[in-house]
């Protein structure tokens, strides 16, 4: 069974930009716009950050939730969560192949498209859905690094 993912966009995020937005209206995504008086008890959810233990099939059956801004912004989505989520993170040899390039501020050399990370989060608890990644456009170069 496909656990539940829930994804909060930070409300200036431009739509434009976004690498989730060709998936919204499927039925196994939530998207939610985290708008300034907005709050998520994220209790039992999984939740990707950097400094946290690595995702694994141990991992499977929780929900996910998946907060979808940019690196600067996410301190502010970050004080919209609250309760005890499940912090998890990443694989730390999986690179992006979205080109990032900020003139404000510097993004972790381990983060990676929004897109990127809800495939490889899904992929690691047991649910390889490439159908997620069928509107990027970095789709090829991001699954090279997995052998295909």
């Amino acid at each position: 069974m496909s656990a539940t993912v829930t994804i909060i966009r930070h409300y200036k995020e431009r739509l434009s930009k976004c690498s989730l937005e060709p998936l919204r209206g499927r039925p196994d995504l939530v998207f939610l716009r985290a708008r300034p008086d907005f709050r998520f008890d994220a209790t039992g959810y999984l939740l990707l950050a950097l400094d946290a233990p690595e995702l694994s099939p141990a991992d499977a059956g929780y929900p996910l939730l998946l907060l979808d801004s940019t690196w600067r912004l996410l301190p502010q989505l970050m004080e919209k969560i609250d309760g005890e989520p499940i912090l998890r993170t990443l694989p730390m040899h999986v690179r992006t192949a979205y080109p990032r390039v900020s003139k404000i501020a510097e993004d972790p050399s381990r983060g990676l498209a929004s897109v990127e990370a809800l495939y490889l989060a899904k992929r690691l608890l047991g649910e390889d859905d490439p159908s997620l990644l069928e509107h990027y456009y970095w789709r090829q170069d991001f699954l090279r690094q997995f052998g295909e």
